[in-house]
């Protein structure tokens, strides 16, 4: 079965954007006959509020979406992207990285030129290791593309189905040693969204172009995991006037403040050519 989700972060109000990329998975899922599913991707708990997670709800009401509940939230489901996590690690897929992003940025400076234009490191010395884990030093868990090579004999083959495109081959070497978890915010994005596809079977990921580099490394993740990958279809991002795309602090056009200013939800999705 066809099965598709809206993910968005309570972090801010919806906006047309937001309205745009949730009715196109809507209209999908409603056209193959399928499962609409609504996600709250909540892990960053510094910038996530209440307040934002009830607008989306009562923003995707107005504009006349129905969603199954209950509501996946991710800050309710730690244990299973720990879970993912200790399976890496146990995998030797995993280091822990002392360095803070400064140094990371002055790092890849001082390289040769084109050396490091993406973050790749390695584990430390074991005796330095435990000295600073010894001292409480914050680190973040990086995932070893280097390892992750051993562990698959390499990236050829590796792809995923990008509807319009084709079979797209998945080039996770240039996202570098990615950022799976810090102390700081727990697990990130990229282990999080494709622990959640597997686990809610979606078949199908509809997001905007701002993301379709970060399908590189998930579908990475989906093979050292062995997660199922879904097929993908990244949608063009709606702009402004000033040819911009919008953003969760242009709070003129939040659904709220369309909302507020007598837009109807006939006349949004008309805008949004789905009239």
């Amino acid at each position: 079965m066809f099965v598709t989700r809206f993910a968005p972060s309570p972090t801010g109000y919806l906006h047309k954007g937001h309205a745009f990329s949730a009715l196109t998975a809507f209209e999908a899922a409603r056209e193959a006959g399928g499962r609409f599913i609504l996600r709250v991707e909540d892990i960053d708990t510094t910038r996530s509020r209440p307040e934002f997670e009830a607008a989306i709800y009562e923003d995707l009401a107005w504009l006349g979406l129905a969603w199954e509940t209950p509501v996946r939230r991710q800050s309710e489901h730690a244990a299973d992207y720990q879970a993912a996590l200790a399976r890496l690690e146990a995998d030797g897929l995993l280091y822990r990285c002392f360095r803070t992003r400064r140094e990371i940025a002055e790092a890849m400076v001082s390289a040769p030129h084109g050396a490091m234009d993406v973050f790749r490191g390695a584990p430390l010395p074991p005796a330095e290791e435990t000295a600073r884990l010894a001292a409480g030093e914050p680190f973040a868990w990086r995932l070893s593309l280097d390892a992750a090579a051993r562990r698959l004999g390499g990236f050829e083959g590796l792809g995923f189905l990008e509807e319009g495109q084709g079979a797209v081959a998945a080039r996770p070497e240039l996202g570098g040693d990615v950022v799976l978890a810090r102390k700081d915010v727990g697990v990130a994005y990229h282990l999080a969204v494709v622990v959640d596809d597997a686990l809610q079977g979606v078949t199908h990921v509809i997001r905007g172009r701002d993301l379709f580099e970060a399908t590189h490394v998930q579908r990475l993740l989906q093979a050292l995991l062995g997660l199922p990958t879904p097929a993908y279809r990244h949608h063009g991002l709606l702009v402004g006037p000033d040819g911009k795309r919008f953003a969760k602090r242009d709070r003129a056009q939040t659904l709220r403040s369309l909302r507020e200013q007598g837009m109807s939800p006939a006349d949004l999705r008309k805008e949004l050519g789905f009239g």
